[in-house]
């Protein structure tokens, strides 16, 4: 039924803004097509038929409305603002820039023109003057708090996340109910690293605004982040619940269900995140889905669909920051960087400290970019001995980028991929000319910044090509370094792990998430066939244990055969190893460093080989090693072995024998080969770079 034109303009307006404000667009449309009959000339209707017309998707129309309306009254600030919003929105940052400026320019100092036009500057990740414009917008309107929040919203893009911190508070005095403003307090904290004051801001923020799922996700990243994983998990199940289709949500809270071995609804959960993955949901985080039994082809669309969302963020700021490399000078040594979050007594720094001392003298520059701060030991102090050692902790990832490129770096490995604390965004930015995933994420990037993926033929071969974005660089060895010169301390007694006196110990210190409930249900049977066995697993969060305990007993295995090993420092951790007959590993996701350690400590190793890179790693660790009998093709392959090998002590003291003695000239840790193979892949790299040509597939 068609709804009356007033006789008069003042009416008509104040029908159509009733409209709207209730939702009802399709009739504000049809109200405002036939009042523009009688009021052909009236900017202020056109410009709310324009609104009605964007609310329900006719953006063509809409558009033509609105630039009617300015033809007819082009000094409407709120009519260049919707059109500057809608160039926005077309992606067309500078054009909704240009007009906000002339606007200003016919209205100087006008606090909505300013908000819109350090909007527009923000999208464009033109910072500084955002904050300029933001600041001005202030001054004309002090008590607005959603003015605040966009300057702070600018100061923490340009890295200053205190002087953010005081303008989101100045915002919460003027309105302490304002979700958004707690929302962006937690993106502040975080960036101070304030990780359980995050939490409690986006809590707070959930709890003003219940019914927004993005308040308890972020809230469980913090949470998480700030070690209390249980409530993280509620929390991401809040966020499922008032939005079951928000695919980060159910990733995060399938990969805390995994690292707490709570394996209820796992199946299910696992069944909806596979299938989000095979939409081209954006959001699902790589690493946590190489846990899932998914083959390669799934990982890289994931990898794909999240770095698409990453590039499309990160296009403008690379725009404005314009890092062009510099080309090196004829003769000049290749300048090579490695970025990570772990270069410090953490896996990363454990497994590249010797390879780079190995490249000390070398005629490659070799200099590291550390992303988190010195932690004062050995390894810190082993890196910066034979490098030049940067420190980019409390940097956003615009700073890392620009220090990165004033190094003048050609040759950049990015040595957390999806990992950790990822070097995503900065990676992005492009801050090298060639840029080269390697060590910690165990697969593709799916990402245009990366030209190489350097990996090895056993856990990339040939028939995993296709599911690889990069351009494969293989070694002729095993991918993985190690530290030739980490020792175990002395053995504690069995006693004190909380060993038998006698019987085989089969180990697994891979962390909890790993072990799924098919890996688990393998080791249970090892146990049943091999008499007085217990299993020696690391220590998981959040009652992890217990629940593996209940598992056991439900697979008609005494609880008690289960053996913790809590946390330890990594000489306590390496003699532990001592006392570990038989390393069992896990799939989809094998051991890597871990694996690693128990081969160096005199541990075999006991794997199956899977049917992805994250999967191939124990296997290509023991290929180079020496000992393809230890990599089984099938599960009862696997089981076989485990059960011969736990009944055969003299065996097991075989194998340790044979890796003790042979560990001094063992390709698998010949760091020195490993340095020199390092060097030719770098040079080559270098080379096609130098002369102009495009990254290819090369095997060393």
């Amino acid at each position: 039924m068609n709804i009356a034109i007033p006789v008069d303009i003042k009416g008509t307006l104040q029908q159509l803004a009733g409209l709207l404000e209730r939702g009802r667009d399709a009739e504000a449309v049809a109200f405002a097509a036939r009042a523009r009959r009688d009021f052909p000339v009236a900017p202020e209707l056109i410009r709310l038929h324009g609104i009605a017309l964007l609310r329900c998707g006719r953006r063509g129309e809409a558009r033509s409305a609105l630039a009617r309306a300015a033809e007819l009254a082009p000094q409407s600030v709120e009519i260049q603002c919707n059109l500057a919003t809608l160039a926005l929105e077309d992606g067309q940052a500078d054009a909704a820039i240009e007009r906000l400026r002339a606007a200003l320019r016919r209205t100087p100092g006008h606090p909505a023109i300013l908000n819109g036009l350090g909007t527009a500057l923000m999208a464009a990740a033109r910072y500084p003057q955002a904050r300029e414009a933001f600041a001005m917008a202030t001054h004309g309107a002090p008590g607005h708090p959603g003015l605040r929040l966009n300057l702070a919203a600018a100061e923490l893009e340009l890295g200053h996340a205190g002087q953010a911190e005081t303008h989101v508070r100045e915002a919460l005095q003027i309105a302490p109910a304002l979700d958004g403003a707690h929302a962006l307090l937690g993106h502040v904290l975080r960036a101070q690293g304030r990780a359980r004051e995050a939490a409690d801001a986006w809590l707070q923020a959930e709890r003003t605004a219940p019914h927004n799922p993005r308040y308890p996700y972020e809230a469980g990243l913090m949470l998480d982040e700030a070690g209390d994983l249980g409530a993280a998990a509620d929390a991401w199940r809040r966020a499922l619940q008032a939005d079951p289709q928000l695919a980060p949500a159910l990733s995060q809270l399938l990969y805390a269900q995994r690292r707490r071995c709570d394996w209820r609804e796992l199946d299910e959960l696992s069944a909806r995140l596979r299938q989000a993955v095979a939409a081209h949901q954006p959001g699902i985080g790589p690493f946590a889905f190489l846990a899932e039994d998914a083959g390669a082809a799934a990982q890289r669309r994931c990898a794909e669909s999240y770095a698409a969302m990453i590039e499309q963020r990160t296009v403008p700021l690379r725009v404005q920051l314009d890092l062009r490399p510099s080309a090196p000078a004829a003769g000049a040594p290749i300048r090579v960087g490695l970025v990570a979050d772990g270069f410090g007594e953490h896996a990363t720094g454990l497994l590249v400290v010797a390879m780079l001392e190995a490249l000390a003298g070398s005629d490659l520059d070799i200099h590291l970019f550390a992303t988190t701060p010195d932690d004062g030991g050995a390894i810190r102090r082993r890196l910066a001995a034979v490098s030049t050692l940067h420190d980019l902790a409390g940097q956003n990832p615009a700073q890392c980028a620009q220090r990165i490129h004033a190094a003048g770096i050609e040759v950049l490995f990015d040595l957390n991929g999806y990992c950790g604390k990822d070097n995503v965004e900065l990676m992005a930015l492009r801050p090298a000319p060639v840029q080269v995933n390697w060590l910690a994420y165990p697969g593709t990037s799916g990402a245009p910044w990366m030209d190489y993926l350097l990996a090895d033929a056993t856990v990339l071969p040939d028939a995993l090509r296709p599911h690889v974005s990069e351009k494969l660089l293989r070694l002729p060895r095993c991918y993985q370094p190690s530290d030739t010169t980490r020792e175990p301390g002395p053995p504690p007694s069995r006693a004190y792990c909380g060993l038998p006196a006698q019987g085989t110990v089969f180990a697994c210190f891979n962390n909890a998430w790993k072990i799924n409930p098919a890996s688990f249900a393998r080791f249970m049977l090892v146990l049943q066939q091999v008499p007085d066995s217990v299993l020696w697993l690391l220590s998981g969060p959040d009652g992890a244990n217990a629940r593996l305990r209940a598992a056991a007993a439900a697979l008609d295995v005494a609880p008690e055969r289960l053996v913790f090993l809590p946390q330890l420092p990594h000489a306590e951790y390496l003699a532990c190893y001592a006392h570990a007959d038989l390393f069992l590993d896990t799939l989809p996701y094998n051991a890597h460093t871990t694996a690693s350690d128990a081969l160096w400590a005199g541990c075999p190793v006991l794997t199956l080989r899977g049917d992805t890179f994250a999967g191939r790693v124990a296997a290509s660790l023991l290929e180079h090693a020496g000992l393809p009998e230890l990599v089984a093709e099938d599960e009862d392959g696997f089981l076989a072995t485990a059960v011969r090998l736990g009944g055969d002590p003299a065996a097991l003291a075989t194998l340790r024998r044979h890796l003790v003695q042979q560990r001094a000239a063992n390709p698998l840790f010949d760091m020195a080969a490993y340095a020199r193979d390092f060097r030719r892949a770098v040079q080559w790299i270098s080379t096609r770079h130098r002369i102009g040509r495009p990254p290819v597939d090369h095997d060393l």
